[in-house]
């Protein structure tokens, strides 16, 4: 077997983020509501979220897995939340979550009010909530195509547990394309069930 070409790679990451988004356009507000509901509680109840002292996650849009029911969540047992900052080069400073919200410069999606705490924040937090297009049973991740959350990843600390917020069908078995930045995650949460994809 010849090894894939990384134009290759990049063609069929570019199908595949194709196909998931005309899937997730199908989605309909009160489908988003009640995921957005069961996410809160699926993830919640992870013992790595129930004893970490700092998270990190992210502002949902558009018809992504929905993040706010969970964000209310932490805010109300003051569980500091780190959420991303977009730069200019789509790599991700980090704010801490007090629930006010303003327009992001870039990509016009909201991102959180407080100060910026530098792109190495990431660093204390126990647990990372990331976005995901689709994630394969041996936690390979696809993201947007920005890369900013390979990144982000990169610089959190070697024990901190990756989680990726799914819809239930994203779940992929067939394995992935990968390419040197991407970066594993070790749980996948869905509104139906969680799925642990890397280490315990």
């Amino acid at each position: 077997m010849t090894a894939e070409l990384p134009g290759s790679v990049a063609g069929h990451k570019r199908e595949l983020r194709a196909v998931a988004r005309s899937a997730r356009s199908g989605r309909t507000p009160d489908d988003l509501a009640a995921a957005g509901a069961a996410l809160a509680e699926r993830v919640e109840a992870l013992p790595a979220v129930r004893e970490a002292g700092a998270v990190s996650a992210y502002l949902s849009a558009g018809r992504e897995p929905p993040t706010e029911a969970l964000l209310a969540r932490w805010r109300a047992r003051h569980l500091p939340v780190l959420l991303p900052v977009v730069l200019a080069d789509l790599d991700l400073d980090w704010a801490l979550d007090d629930g006010r919200r303003r327009s992001g410069v870039l990509r016009r999606i909201d991102e959180p009010a407080g100060t910026p705490l530098g792109r190495d924040a990431i660093a204390r937090a126990d647990v990372l909530v990331v976005p995901a297009l689709a994630v394969d049973t041996g936690g390979r991740r696809l993201g947007q195509g920005g890369g900013s959350f390979d990144r982000a990843l990169a610089r959190a600390r070697p024990d901190a547990l990756v989680v990726a917020l799914l819809h239930d069908d994203e779940v992929l078995a067939r394995p992935l394309p990968v390419e040197p930045h991407d970066r594993p995650v070790d749980v996948v949460v869905t509104p139906a069930r969680v799925l642990v994809v890397g280490r315990p």
